[in-house]
């Protein structure tokens, strides 16, 4: 028994259907979810066929952002600058360093200027090694050193001058006192360094002599020493009256005790001054010297290191039964032992 919704087709309606356009025009009476299966296929057909289907690309140079090709372009112009500077470089440094043209010929090339007592032999000594060589090739700095351990050159520049010359500029030391070395005399300036005497050059200078100095002395004491001279002359000038052309010799050895010897018409007397009030304490030896000396012909030396004290001759050597009869706390004892008690009367009655 056959379902009242079935149909029917003859063998002819079944042949049209077939090839017919379309096979959903062939079941006019189908239901809806026939047709939604139909549909199914039909969507999943076409997807597929889609996914088959070529996408052209065309073909040619590749296009980057505008900033990146910028900083290319940038990075390309700098490495071709760097390569150019570098070539130019390269040949300079090889014609530098090989050419002919930048060799030292002579001591002709070498000029030498702002000596006075430093000679141009000493200086020649030093450079003489750089004879021939390649004015690149000088280590300037070691020249320099070398040329400062010259006693008179305090300090010395050396400069290139291309293509092959050499330029040395000096500045000498300048000596603000004789020193006495042993049985030499030679000058010294105000950082303690010994100088000789320039040759032929030796009257040029008018200063006292420094005693109580050795060449062994460490620069550092003997650069203390000259600070206590340089302080000395100082005072002694500030006045104006310049004291310290009578003097002929200072011995700053002690610190504590400047002793300069003092010379005049009448001879030469030794001058303790302590370490302060250099100028009060040498008006006080010109004020009074020529009274010392009617009163002490022998007159040999004054100290004037204590404040209101002036002891005559204390260098005299004072004999042994003076000396233990002096009691050492008794000033007084001590300065008549020195023949000084007399020279003091004579102040107070002035």
């Amino acid at each position: 028994m056959a379902r009242k919704n079935s149909l029917t087709l003859s063998d002819e309606e079944l042949e049209a259907g077939s090839s017919g356009p379309s096979r959903r025009a062939t079941f006019t009476d189908e239901s809806p979810l026939d047709a939604r299966m139909l549909d199914l296929d039909d969507e999943r057909e076409s997807a597929f066929l889609r996914g088959q289907r070529r996408v052209p690309v065309r073909r040619g140079p590749i296009n980057l952002p505008r900033n990146t090709s910028g900083k290319l372009r940038l990075l390309l112009l700098a490495a071709g600058l760097l390569a150019v500077i570098a070539t130019v470089w390269a040949g300079l440094h090889r014609y530098g360093t090989q050419s002919w043209r930048f060799r030292i010929d002579s001591s002709e090339n070498i000029s030498v200027a702002g000596t006075h007592n430093v000679t141009r032999s000493q200086v020649l000594e030093v450079m003489a090694g750089d004879i021939e060589r390649n004015i690149f090739f000088v280590p300037l700095d070691e020249r320099k050193r070398e040329l400062e351990q010259i006693p008179w050159v305090r300090s010395a520049s050396v400069m290139r001058l291309l293509p092959n010359r050499l330029k040395i500029v000096i500045a000498e030391r300048t000596p603000i006192a004789f020193v006495e070395i042993g049985s030499r005399v030679e000058l010294i300036d105000a950082a303690g360094v010994i100088m000789e005497l320039p040759s032929g050059q030796g009257a040029k200078y008018s200063f006292p002599v420094i005693v109580g100095m050795s060449d062994t002395d460490p620069l550092s004491m003997r650069a203390a020493r000259m600070k206590i001279y340089s302080q000395f002359i100082k005072e002694l000038d500030s006045s104006g009256a310049h004291y310290s052309a009578s003097i002929s010799d200072v011995d700053v050895s002690d610190a504590d005790d400047v002793k300069a010897t003092v010379t005049d018409a009448h001879g030469a007397v030794l001058v303790h001054l302590g370490s302060t009030n250099f100028l009060e304490r040498f008006r006080t030896y010109v004020s009074h010297v020529q009274e010392w000396r009617s009163q002490f012909p022998a007159l040999q030396s004054v100290s004037l290191r204590y404040d209101h004290q002036v002891i005559v001759n204390p260098d005299l050597a004072v004999p042994d039964a003076q000396r233990k009869s002096a009691a050492p706390s008794s000033t007084a004892a001590t300065e008549h032992a020195a023949g000084t008690k007399s020279a003091r009367k004579s102040k107070k009655h002035k």
